[in-house]
């Protein structure tokens, strides 16, 4: 399934249906006296979060929802049929804009909520409506309102209580692979993550979601590699693992210029709860892993973690470490 996490979407709820003037004609009764129904309302376009959906990729070919119009009423003072309600489901982590996608309408942050986003038109009254001591026989009656239309915007920001985060290549998506059932493209080259991805693991009846956010270069938040596009879903991330290879030449450098890119583009993003890992202990002699990190501990004041993805050993360490963090 492709990764979508925006979409400009039309919205248009129903219209409410006209009442009748109708006038009772049955034999033998002399004075029948009006007897038109009302119309029935328009149908609501309502938004619900999905849980099991992670991608706005249904609005990408769709791009025009239309509730249905409520029924004309009738004689026999018949109310005319209620439009049917149209909802549509989007992920968790969803936001609805107006059209400028600027203006916040709702943010989706718990699944199953629900949102009237447009409002279908009220139903038009009959001309038994108007009948009174003075007008016995009245023919007015009115048309249905009119649904509520406008374009929004459809933003989504990945919910997880786990991000990994790191440059290009530092192992994120095999980390993922490693501890969820999540199938993300990996190969030897950058950039090989394009989009964020999302996988489930459970330790000690736990259950953690984990969003592989595609690799961040120095710049990113400025347009660089693929940009801030992004960086948003980081912000809905409960804690921020940073994966660094150890293969890299500076490993300070490499971690700062990651820290960097997140404070750039939102300073909150400072508070977070972070775990560092540096990765691919497999190919490096302890020796020579313990003198490359004495630069990293003395200038960088924080716990880490040294694993190897592909170390089955390690899996289960990192899973309650990242347990431990979550809480």
């Amino acid at each position: 399934m492709k990764f979508l996490d925006q979409a400009k979407i039309y919205i248009k709820a129903g219209n409410g249906g006209s009442g009748s003037a109708s006038f009772r004609r049955e034999k033998f009764i002399e004075f029948g006296g009006p007897d038109g129904g009302d119309g029935g309302d328009g149908g609501s376009i309502i938004v619900q979060s999905d849980r099991n959906l992670n991608t706005l990729i249904d609005f990408r070919y769709v791009q025009h929802f239309k509730a249905q119009h409520g029924r004309n009423g009738s004689k026999r003072k018949r109310t005319g049929a209620n439009g049917e309600d149209l909802i549509l489901k989007v992920p968790v982590g969803t936001q609805i804009f107006e059209e400028d996608n600027n203006t916040l309408i709702y943010d989706f942050t718990k699944n199953k909520e629900k949102y009237l986003v447009a409002s279908g038109g009220k139903g038009g009254l009959g001309n038994v409506r108007f009948k009174s001591s003075t007008n016995r026989a009245p023919k007015k009656k009115t048309n249905g309102r009119l649904g509520e239309e406008f374009w929004i915007w459809l933003q989504l920001k990945v919910i997880a209580d786990i991000g990994i985060i790191g440059k290009p290549n530092a192992g994120k998506s095999s980390l993922l692979a490693a501890l969820t059932r999540a199938k993300p493209k990996i190969a030897n080259y950058p950039f090989t993550t394009i989009n964020p991805n999302l996988g489930v693991t459970y330790y000690d009846k736990r259950e953690l979601t984990l969003a592989d956010i595609p690799g961040l270069v120095e710049g990113a938040h400025k347009g660089t590699g693929l940009g801030d596009k992004f960086l948003r879903h980081i912000e809905r991330c409960k804690v921020l693992l940073h994966l660094i290879d150890l293969s890299e030449d500076n490993l300070v450098k490499s971690y700062k210029q990651i820290v960097n890119e997140l404070v750039s583009y939102d300073k909150k993003l400072s508070d977070k709860k972070e775990i560092i890992f540096f990765n691919k202990s497999d190919l490096f002699e302890n020796e020579y892993i313990n003198k490359k990190l004495e630069d990293f501990k003395k200038k960088v004041k924080t716990k880490y973690e040294i694993i190897s993805v592909f170390s089955k050993k390690d899996i289960q360490k990192i899973k309650k470490i990242l347990i431990k963090y979550a809480d």
